[in-house]
């Protein structure tokens, strides 16, 4: 500054400057905390500026880039959202579609006692209620006596009942047949209306494994040396669950 000049002039003709000198450096906290907020927004536009600098590029299309790259997300909030909503169902809200039961089917090898009934002590009994046993179908003269003791002892082994079950002409002999074959595990049974006597058929002897559900499957033409121990086990359970 010249001394010789005017007051705020200089020796180079600058233009005169007003600068205001605070008695208190506090009074410019202000001044410094937008000059920070500054430096952090311009420091952000630079992040973002390096982060969409790929796609800016010519070889890959330029601003078009950018396109895919905001379809992408929109996809992904829509799906983000439709999971969301199948999360927070209700299930009293949900939809409910009714169907008719379906029926288990019966294999084909098991069969449905008949109904009637039988004389067993002296008494009638439906045929359907000698469930989980063996029934023992005699035929007259049958010669089977070696087969009936066979089959005593394989029901008495697989603690299943027994019955030994005649009609027609073998009615006289049964009671006879049931002592000395049953070994005390048979009852005799008197097919009196021939009802499982006209379904079954016997020839020799016709076993029927009856099942807990009144089902049963027919083992004809036993050989001597027959086992229907596995078999005699599954009679405490419906036809249908077991393997014949």
């Amino acid at each position: 500054m010249s001394f010789a000049s005017e007051p705020g002039q200089d020796d180079g003709s600058l233009p005169p400057v007003n600068i205001v000198i605070p008695d208190d450096a506090r009074d410019l906290d202000r001044d410094v905390l937008a000059y920070r907020r500054e430096l952090r927004a311009q420091r952000r536009r630079q992040r973002l500026m390096r982060l969409f600098r790929p796609f800016a590029r010519q070889e890959l299309g330029g601003h078009a880039a950018i396109l895919p790259l905001v379809a992408t997300c929109v996809a992904l909030s829509m799906l983000a959202g439709a999971m969301l909503s199948v999360v927070t169902i209700s299930p009293a809200s949900a939809p409910t579609l009714s169907r008719p039961p379906v029926a288990s089917a019966k294999p084909a090898d098991l069969t449905s006692l008949p109904s009637g009934t039988v004389q067993l002590d002296g008494r009638a009994v439906p045929v359907r209620s000698l469930v989980s046993s063996a029934l023992a179908l005699v035929s007259a003269d049958c010669g089977c006596g070696p087969a009936l003791r066979r089959l005593a002892r394989q029901a008495a082994a697989a603690h299943v009942g027994l019955y030994f079950v005649g009609s027609g002409a073998v009615k006289p002999q049964l009671a006879a047949l049931t002592a000395q074959y049953g070994g005390g595990a048979a009852a005799a049974v008197y097919d009196t209306g021939n009802v499982l006597g006209a379904r079954y058929h016997p020839a020799g002897v016709t076993v029927l494994l009856v099942y807990s559900d009144a089902t049963a499957r027919i083992r004809r033409n036993l050989p001597p040396t027959f086992q229907l121990g596995p078999a005699l086990q599954e009679l405490a359970f419906p036809g249908a669950q077991t393997a014949g």
